[in-house]
Order: C-alpha cells, then structure tokens, then sequence
C-alpha cells in the first residue's frame, strides 16, 4: 500500500481553513478558491445577534452555497468561548468559569443549527481562541475527549505540519498565517510534500476585519496549490481526516 494516505499520487496534504464566518470569506476567499479549483474549510459559529436570538437562520443559510460547491463548513461552538486572559477587564467570564457539561451544549447546539440548515457531515471542529480546556487550577481540564466524540477530527495550533501516522486528530496542528506572505506559504505547502505531512493553515479576515491576510497573497498561494504535479493534495480538513483514516486501518 502507499505510504502516503493521500491520492492521485500526493506525498502531502494542505488545507485551507478560515474561522469565524467573516464576510470577507464569503466575497474574496470563496470565489478565489473556486476559479482554482480548490475548496477550503470555513469554521462559523451559528449564532444571529446574540446566543440566544432566534436570527441565526437567514446568516447561516449564506453559507449553504459554498458548501454544496464542496468547502466544509466547519463547527467552531456557538458563543466562541475563549480564555479570559484575552480581556483585561476584571471579572471577565471565560472557559476558566466554563464546565465539561458547559462546553458539550455550547458545541451540540452549533451542531444541531449547522445540521438543520446546512445538513449533516461528517463536520471538523476549530477550536475557538485555539483553546482546548475548560476550568482554572485544579479544576482545569481538556475539552479534547468531548470533540474527538463528536467531530472527525479538531484543530487548534501547533508548530508543524500533521504526520499522518502519529497525528491527533481531534487535535491537530495548524500554522497561523495572517503574519505570512506568499513566499512563506507556499514554502510550507511546498515542504508538505517533501516531508510527506498535512500541512493545515489559519486564516481569519482577507484584506480586512479581523487578523487579515492579504489577498494578494492568498491569491499566489491558490495559484501554486492549483499547479498540476506539486505533490500536494488540497483538501477540506474533514475528508483529510477521514482519509487518514482509512489509511490507517489498511495498514
């Protein structure tokens, strides 16, 4: 059997993934990988106007396009639950005040929204903040096991790109790219098929909003990843890691 568990030939894997539901992702990211022939993963947190709103339908319908061109539309909780260290307000309520039970609502309700209007997956999980526990002190403890029940597969960040033998699936690394140019990217993406790893990058807001990355970049990122013969698989997170594993049980 291969060696690799990717097709058409690939020693690497790349995946695009883009959090938070940002419009600039609807406008810029999407029909950019579309002309290229890509498809990406978009983690939205299913939520209108506030956790509790009944107006969550109409903005989570946008995504129902996208999604039957084949990107994932991924689950990345409902309320976006991060550290409270991220605010310096005093008595700031984070996953430090959160329980297990807690975060198991938070993530099953997202999954019920995303499955009435977008329908089932198999669906990856981002972790919000790339926070993975709930509790503080000798109450702290890892939210991994409840994802790695729930989603084929979870991504927070690492260093590396993910070796498909050894990786953690409900927990695998990913590269934080709205610091990084074209050069940076592709090298990465190019280094994917030469160490034969599953390279996953990060972004947030294109040219604007949130931790943006430049859409020029992006752009010369696309246009390498589309060139027939790199070595690279480009694919949503959820059919990476299913993918893996099937491999892994063949071997």
């Amino acid at each position: 059997m291969s060696d690799a568990p990717f097709p058409d030939g690939c020693s690497g894997a790349v995946s695009l993934t883009f959090d938070d539901g940002m419009a600039s992702q609807l406008d810029v990211a999407i029909p950019m990988l579309n002309r290229h022939g890509l498809r990406g993963t978009f983690y939205v947190n299913p939520r209108g106007s506030s956790p509790t709103a009944d107006d969550w339908r109409e903005p989570l319908a946008r995504w129902r396009e996208p999604s039957a061109q084949g990107h994932e539309v991924g689950n990345h909780s409902l309320t976006h639950p991060c550290s409270r260290a991220f605010c310096d307000v005093a008595g700031a309520r984070g996953l430090e005040d959160m329980t297990i039970a807690d975060i198991e609502a938070d993530l099953d309700e997202a999954e019920r929204r995303l499955c009435e209007v977008l329908g089932p997956g198999p669906r990856s999980f981002a972790y919000p903040c790339y926070n993975d526990f709930v509790g503080e002190g000798p109450t702290r403890q890892s939210y991994v096991p409840v994802v790695a029940k729930r989603f084929i597969a979870g991504r927070v960040r690492g260093e590396f790109g993910n070796a498909p033998a050894t990786c953690s699936l409900s927990h695998l690394w990913s590269l934080a790219s709205e610091r990084m140019n074209a050069d940076e990217m592709v090298g990465l993406a190019s280094n994917a098929a030469l160490q034969k790893r599953w390279v996953i990058f990060t972004f947030h807001g294109i040219d604007c909003g949130h931790l943006p990355i430049s859409g020029f970049d992006l752009e010369r990122l696309c246009t390498w990843l589309a060139q027939p013969g790199n070595g690279v698989w480009t694919a949503p997170v959820a059919e990476v890691a299913a993918s893996i594993l099937r491999w892994r049980g063949e071997r």
